[in-house]
């Protein structure tokens, strides 16, 4: 599913309409989609429905709503916002049913305050994606009564009282006041830069027409969305096939999901090996193996330094291990040449869980890149057929992570010694190290920085955070549509890291390993939340819940 600027959907509604999807016809689908979400989220009880009518196409598409609603049995009450309340057939048609309509404008503020309290549904059909800057014009003051209201009824001690524990609420959203219901966009979000008024309601639900757009997954506003619904007005796909950003959905994730044929064995699944950990950083190794094999890899091995061996085979039963030569405790360049002995075994390494960045960690790091084929004992000519596809360094795919990231950064032009099909998976900060930046530029605008970084260094990057965004050589990218603040604790990262190694060990290539292994840990991570809440979720435990999340989308 594409996610589109506010002028890529102008296009789009431009050569639908060219196309014979004429815009009245994608007002009405539009209109008719916003009032099916809401009978889907308030079910079959009647409610009492505020809609806020804007003067724009954004304005008539709450007016079809509110007509769909009445039609229903809803109870449906209209208060227009700068709209001629002549000469609109939109409005002919509404005030024909004999629906209630009022103009804001001439509203005394007590009587908004009383259709807001009366409401149990808050339509938000005020201002669409033309919105941009801080709003003006006098909504601004109607949406700062609206939100105050709303914020007196969440918090009224009578309006609570009408929910007990276990029972239904007599009202939609009862005890919290109206479900606020956004039409395309919370008004004042900016549909580009989500740039957010601060007198914008937050929606609980919101329901965008056609396609997403980049605004509701950009902070500050995207915390103002809600529950986002994506509504199909009937726009051709292919009309927006040049678009380069894409949202990740069930269906083309679990299309990605690597087969299990009845007849396997470990070795159908692959081999991912692992160099991470050192004395200071027991935990990574075992969180990113675990993960590897919770997504399915048929056989994990930890290479790691020889002085935390004994603690780590205590602790993971499952892994195989290859000890390696350090120097107290963090891995050092003479763990080279039995690492590219080893390699060759493997379909995908992953480096960087835990590593450190102790200089002789960094030194071992620029001796595997630069010199792993030189000192292997198979030299050019003399590589097996099976590794051809690999690069000039005799390793397979990789993943890099954490210290990994951060020792690249050490490194002029670290780029160029990727093997292919490399995957790099940064935080914002690691992401500020590598680019050479600061966080703060990394984070304006996250999308645009990733898809710069992948084509410039060559691979895929998976820039971690709420919305993690996957970006492609080819300059295309992908939101995770998730945002899980259970997730924000330590470990997590191995944790995907670790799930993104274990599907490249299975076969998929690192952008459909990076895609599938996002979708699947921002999957776990939200199961995990939606059972436990937003805080206290340990790392250790998202290997279960990735389980959870791959059977979910079978």
């Amino acid at each position: 599913m594409k996610i589109v600027t506010a002028q890529e959907m102008r296009q789009i509604e431009q050569a639908a309409d060219a196309a014979g999807l004429s815009y009245g016809q994608m007002m009405e689908n539009a209109g008719h989609a916003v009032a099916q979400a809401i009978r889907a989220r308030i079910g079959d009880r009647q409610a009492r429905v505020l809609v806020l009518v804007g003067p724009g196409n954004n304005g008539g598409d709450g007016l079809v709503a509110a007509r769909y609603l009445h039609t229903w049995g809803h109870t449906v009450r209209l208060a227009l916002w700068r709209r001629a309340p002549e000469g609109d057939p939109l409005l002919d048609a509404v005030r024909e049913l004999g629906l209630a309509i009022e103009t804001l404008d001439e509203m005394e503020p007590e009587a908004l305050r009383r259709a807001v309290g009366e409401c149990d549904v808050l339509v938000d059909a005020l201002l669409g994606t033309g919105v941009t800057g801080v709003l003006r014009g006098g909504v601004e003051g109607l949406l700062e009564l609206v939100g105050a209201e709303l914020a007196r009824l969440r918090n009224a001690p009578e309006r609570a009282a009408l929910v007990t524990p276990g029972a239904a609420p007599s009202a939609p959203m009862a005890a919290a006041g109206p479900l606020v219901v956004a039409v395309d966009l919370p008004s004042g979000l900016d549909a580009d830069t989500g740039a957010v008024d601060e007198r914008t309601l937050a929606a609980d639900l919101c329901i965008t027409l056609g396609y997403p757009k980049r605004g509701h997954f950009r902070f500050p506003g995207a915390a103002r969305v809600g529950e986002l619904v994506v509504a199909d007005i009937g726009l051709d796909p292919d009309l927006a096939a040049d678009v380069p950003l894409a949202c990740a959905t069930p269906e083309a994730v679990r299309a990605l999901l690597p087969g299990r044929p009845l007849d396997a064995h470990k070795g159908t699944f692959g081999k991912a090996l692992i160099v991470a950990g050192s004395v200071n950083y027991m935990g990574a190794p075992t969180l990113a193996a675990e993960a590897a094999y919770r997504v399915g890899a048929g056989l994990v091995t930890l290479a790691v330094p020889g002085a935390i061996h004994g603690a780590l085979a205590a602790r993971q039963s499952e892994a195989t291990f290859l000890i390696l030569p350090h120097d107290m405790g963090v891995l050092a360049p003479q763990a080279v040449p039995i690492l590219a002995d080893a390699v060759e075994k493997y379909d995908v390494l992953l480096v960087g869980p835990g590593l450190g960045q102790d200089k002789e960690t960094g030194e071992f790091l620029q001796a595997l890149l630069q010199g792993a084929r030189q000192i292997s004992r198979h030299a050019i000519g003399l590589i097996p057929h099976k590794e051809a596809e690999r690069s000039a360094f005799g390793l397979p795919p990789m993943v890099i992570d954490a210290d990994g990231l951060n020792l690249l950064a050490q490194e002029d032009a670290w780029w160029r010694q990727l093997p292919p099909d490399t995957v790099l998976t940064p935080h914002p900060g690691e992401m500020a190290r590598l680019l050479g930046g600061e966080i703060a530029q990394v984070n304006a605008d996250r999308v645009a920085t990733a898809q710069e970084a992948a084509r410039t260094w060559g691979c895929t990057v998976v820039l971690k955070g709420a919305y993690t965004v996957v970006a492609a050589s080819d300059g295309t990218a992908t939101i995770i549509p998730f945002a899980a603040p259970a997730l924000a604790t330590a470990g997590t990262g191995d944790v995907l890291a670790g799930a993104i190694a274990g599907l490249m060990a299975q076969g998929l290539a690192g952008l459909q390993a990076a895609l599938c292994g996002a979708y699947l840990h921002g999957l776990a991570g939200l199961l995990w939340q939606q059972e436990q809440g937003e805080a206290g979720l340990l790392a250790g435990e998202l290997g279960t819940y990735l389980v959870r999340a791959r059977r979910a989308l079978r």
